[in-house]
């Protein structure tokens, strides 16, 4: 789907107007280093009066770029763009182990470096590919409903399931060993931090995370990003207009189907419609309760839900809501 962003001047009036003066959509904001991803969350919450605003993936403290701020009905959507393909630029240094896989950490072991610069290469391409990764202690997954993070403060190390990720590229920048420069795109839910240790595990020397930037979080990147002081000087309408993404447009990344007025008044009501078979073609049926977008014939975006087909013989295809918004809903009977 095309990611059309719209101008400057529309943004605020697509996100507002449905629900008073409520924002619907995502914020792009380049966060700094030093800075929490909730520290991001509650300075918008604060500024563009969002109370509910949430991130779409933690950035750690240490890392810097794009994180993606859902607000108001955009809250409710968050998994449609959560598993999107990343970009990452990062610096990594070769010789040095530390408990937290990157150079903020206490040192486990330092090593002598004789890799040569073929041989690294080499263990970056072979990290491309499909990968069963073990979470680091020091991230935000729980196990036994704690955050791993957490139980690291305490200095406790518990067992980690893999969990299956994907490295789509890993190119090389500069390289000046024990240093090297790196820009790797993958899966979402990856670490690249664990990428790096692996890395110099593969090559017998220890590696460590130096520095890391996220770029792009498909299909969206820094290009209008508001950064840190932004948020703090603009006015609301302007960081908007500057930096938001009308939920109609954030959602173009999936599949739609359009519903006339009384097709409008049923999904409001949290009925299914029934669509002609040339309106949803090429659209997966039972794909699941975010898979589709159910919009109005002005493109106002009514719901999320998924193409159905009932049981008996030539039932027809039904666009059944699962998530309708705020805008959409209809109370009573017709």
């Amino acid at each position: 789907m095309n990611h059309a962003v719209g101008s400057a001047e529309a943004a605020p009036a697509r996100a507002r107007g449905e629900t008073g003066d409520a924002l619907h959509g995502l914020l792009a904001i380049d966060k700094p280093k030093g800075v929490t991803s909730h520290d991001v969350v509650e300075r918008v919450r604060r500024r563009l009066a969002s109370p509910h605003a949430g991130h779409l993936g933690t950035l750690d403290p240490a890392a810097t770029g794009l994180l993606l701020v859902a607000m108001g009905a955009a809250t409710r959507c968050a998994m449609v763009w959560q598993g999107g393909e990343k970009t990452y630029e990062g610096a990594l240094r070769l010789g040095v182990v530390t408990d937290t896989q990157d150079l903020t950490g206490r040192v486990l072991a330092s090593l002598q470096v004789t890799v040569e610069d073929e041989a690294l290469r080499a263990a970056g391409h072979r990290l491309v590919g499909e990968l069963d990764q073990v979470p680091p202690m020091v991230s935000a997954r729980r196990v036994g409903g704690e955050r791993l993070y957490r139980l690291a403060r305490r200095g406790e190390v518990v067992e980690r399931a893999a969990r299956r990720v994907r490295v789509v590229s890993w190119e090389w920048g500069e390289v000046a060993l024990p240093d090297a420069h790196f820009r790797v795109r993958c899966s979402g839910g990856t670490y690249v931090r664990t990428l790096v240790h692996d890395l110099g595990q593969s090559l017998g020397c220890g590696a460590a995370l130096a520095s890391l930037r996220r770029t792009r979080s498909e299909p969206f990147g820094l290009e209008r990003a508001l950064t840190w002081r932004d948020l703090d000087e603009l006015e609301p309408g302007e960081a908007w207009a500057r930096a938001g993404i009308p939920l109609g447009d954030a959602l173009s990344v999936l599949p739609d189907v359009t519903v006339d007025a009384a097709g409008a008044a049923a999904v409001g009501r949290g009925r299914a419609v029934a669509l002609a078979e040339t309106e949803a073609a090429a659209i997966p049926v039972g794909a699941g309760p975010r898979s589709v977008v159910i919009r109005a014939a002005s493109s106002v975006p009514l719901a999320l839900g998924e193409l159905r087909r009932g049981p008996e013989p030539g039932a027809p295809l039904l666009a059944c809501p699962h998530v309708v918004f705020p805008w959409a809903v209809r109370e009573g009977r017709p």
